[in-house]
C-alpha cells in the first residue's frame, strides 16, 4: 500500500506520472472529483490505455498542489494480485487501520481497475452510502461492465465519466505540433449549439496532413502517439495489449462467450469495413457469423467502445422502421491500421479512414445526434441535429478537391439541404479552404485534417461551456 502511494512519505506523485503532459479531458475531469455537494462517486469509464491510469495520478497530483494533505489521499490497484478476491471496504480499512484515520474527515479515495473486483458496484455503492466524508474515484477498461453495472446498481450513487482515445487536438498537442493550427475567431451560438468551423487555419497544410495520416495510424492512445519503438510495430501493442484482451479476455469473461473466433472474425470484417454502410445479411455472409449472433456482439462491442453504430435515415429524414441498414464505425481509426497495416496518404482505404477519424472526433460531442442519410438516388455521409428535431447542416466527407470546381456534383447533399431548409453544407478536401453560394446553399470547403482538429477542439470547448 505505501508503494502505491508514494506521496504520503515525498509529497508527490511519482515522476513516471508527473512528467506525462495532462490530456483536455483533465480539466473536466478533476472538477468533478472535487464535487463534494453531491454524494456521489466518480466512475472513470473508456477502452484500454487511453491514460485513465495516468488522469487518476493527474487528478492526485492536483489534489497535492491544492493543499490536501498526502495522508488524505489513497490510491488501490484492484489488479495487484494481493488484493484479489478483497473487498473495497476491507482494502479501505486497511488504510483507516494503517494511519490510525479519523473517519470524520475529508479523505479521497481511488479504485484503479475496478473491474477485476466481482459486483464491484455493490460495494461501491455501500462505500457511498457508508462514508460521508468521502469521495470515491474509480476507474476501469473493462467498459461494458462498468456502463451496465453502474446503470443497474448505482442510480444516483455514480456519475460516469468517459475518457475517449485522443482526438486529433489532443494529439497535435501531445506531439509538440500544435504550432501547425492558428487560431483566427472563435464564434458558438449557445441558442442552437451550433458551432462555427472556420474559426481555425492551418500554418502548414502538407506538414498538418502528414501528422493527420500519423493520427490515422497511431493516434489515438498517448502511448503510442509518442513511441517510435511502438509505432514501428504498432500491430504488436494496439493488437495484441489493446483489441486482443478485450476480445479474447474482458468481452468473453463478462458474457460468458465461448466462441471467441466468432468475436474476432466479426470485429475484424467491421474494423476493415469501417465507414460502410453494413446490414446483418452482409455482415453474416461476409463473417460467417450468424445474424443473431452478430446483433448480440455488435452491443458488446459498442459498450466496449470499441465500434459505433449510426443509423440511417431517408431523403425526408425519417428513420426506417426496421434498421435493415447502418453505418458501423471503430471509434478510433488506429484499430483498423494495427490489425493490418498503416494507411498510406494515397492508400484506397484512405476515403473510409479519413471519414473514420472525422467520426471519431464527433463522439466527443454529447449536443448532436449524427445520422447519415440514404434513399434510391443518393447518400449524404453525416447529417446531424444540435436539438433533436431539425437538421443544421450536411456533411460530405471527401479525400478530393475536385468538388471545389465541382459544385453541382454534389446532387444528392444539394437535394438534402434544400428539402430540409440548411443553409450551408460541408465539404471536406484534401488542403483547399474556401466558401462558395451554390443554389442559395453555403458551400464550406475546408481540409479534412483541419477540420477534424476543429470538431475534436471544439467538442471540449462545448463541454466545458455547457456541461
Amino acid at each position: 500500500m505505501k508503494f502505491e502511494n508514494p506521496w504520503w512519505a515525498s509529497g508527490k506523485i511519482d515522476d513516471y506520472y508527473g512528467k506525462m503532459k495532462r490530456r483536455e479531458y483533465f480539466q473536466l475531469f478533476h472538477p468533478l472529483v472535487l464535487e463534494r455537494s453531491v454524494k456521489r462517486a466518480m466512475v472513470l469509464m473508456g477502452p484500454r490505455r487511453v491514460g485513465k491510469t495516468v488522469m487518476l495520478y493527474h487528478s492526485i497530483d492536483e489534489l497535492l498542489s491544492n493543499e490536501i494533505p498526502q495522508k488524505q489521499i489513497c490510491y488501490f490497484s484492484i489488479e495487484t494480485p494481493l488484493y484479489n478476491g478483497i473487498a473495497l471496504e476491507e482494502l479501505l480499512n486497511l488504510y483507516i487501520d494503517l494511519h490510525q484515520f479519523d473517519v470524520s474527515k475529508e479523505l479521497y479515495v481511488f479504485f484503479d481497475e475496478i473491474q477485476y473486483l466481482k459486483d464491484w458496484e455493490l460495494h461501491l455503492k455501500s462505500l457511498v452510502d457508508s462514508y460521508h466524508n468521502f469521495k470515491f474515484i474509480v476507474s476501469g477498461s473493462a467498459a461494458a461492465a462498468l456502463k451496465l453495472k453502474s446503470q443497474e446498481s448505482g442510480a444516483g450513487r455514480f456519475t460516469e465519466f468517459l475518457l475517449p482515445p485522443l482526438t486529433f487536438h489532443e494529439f497535435l498537442l501531445l506531439t509538440d505540433n500544435d504550432h501547425l493550427i492558428q487560431a483566427k475567431e472563435n464564434t458558438i451560438n449557445a441558442d442552437e449549439f451550433k458551432i462555427e468551423y472556420n474559426s481555425y487555419e492551418p500554418t502548414d497544410i502538407v506538414l498538418l496532413n502528414e501528422k493527420f495520416i500519423d493520427y490515422i495510424n497511431y493516434g489515438g492512445y498517448p502511448e503510442v502517439s509518442l513511441s517510435e519503438t511502438i509505432q514501428s510495430d504498432p500491430g504488436r501493442y494496439i493488437r495484441n495489449d489493446i483489441i486482443d484482451k478485450v476480445l479474447m479476455r474482458d468481452l468473453p469473461s463478462l458474457y460468458g462467450i465461448s466462441d471467441i473466433q466468432e468475436l474476432n472474425s466479426l470485429f475484424t470484417y467491421i474494423a476493415y469495413n469501417s465507414g460502410n454502410e453494413m446490414s446483418l445479411e452482409g455482415i453474416a455472409s461476409n463473417s460467417g457469423v450468424a445474424k443473431n449472433t452478430i446483433k448480440k456482439y455488435l452491443g458488446y462491442l459498442e459498450a466496449a467502445f470499441l465500434i459505433k453504430t449510426i443509423h440511417r435515415i431517408d431523403q425526408n429524414g425519417k428513420k426506417f422502421k426496421r434498421a435493415n441498414f447502418f453505418k458501423v464505425y471503430l471509434t478510433n481509426p488506429s484499430l483498423r491500421s494495427a490489425l493490418f497495416s498503416p494507411i498510406q496518404i494515397s492508400d484506397e482505404f484512405i476515403g473510409n479512414m479519413v471519414e473514420t477519424a472525422i467520426f471519431s472526433q464527433w463522439q466527443h460531442n454529447y449536443f448532436f445526434q449524427l445520422f447519415y442519410a440514404r434513399w434510391q438516388n443518393g447518400e449524404v455521409d453525416l447529417v446531424h441535429m444540435p436539438d433533436g428535431l431539425k437538421f443544421s447542416m450536411c456533411l460530405e466527407i471527401k479525400w478530393s478537391n475536385r468538388f471545389v470546381d465541382n459544385p453541382h456534383e454534389l446532387k444528392s447533399a444539394i437535394h438534402f439541404c434544400k428539402r430540409h431548409k440548411i443553409s450551408q453544407l460541408k465539404i471536406t478536401t484534401i488542403d483547399i479552404t474556401e466558401v462558395k453560394k451554390y443554389q442559395n446553399i453555403d458551400f464550406h470547403f475546408v481540409p479534412a485534417s483541419l477540420y477534424a482538429y476543429e470538431v475534436g477542439r471544439n467538442s471540449i470547448w462545448l463541454k466545458q461551456g455547457f456541461s
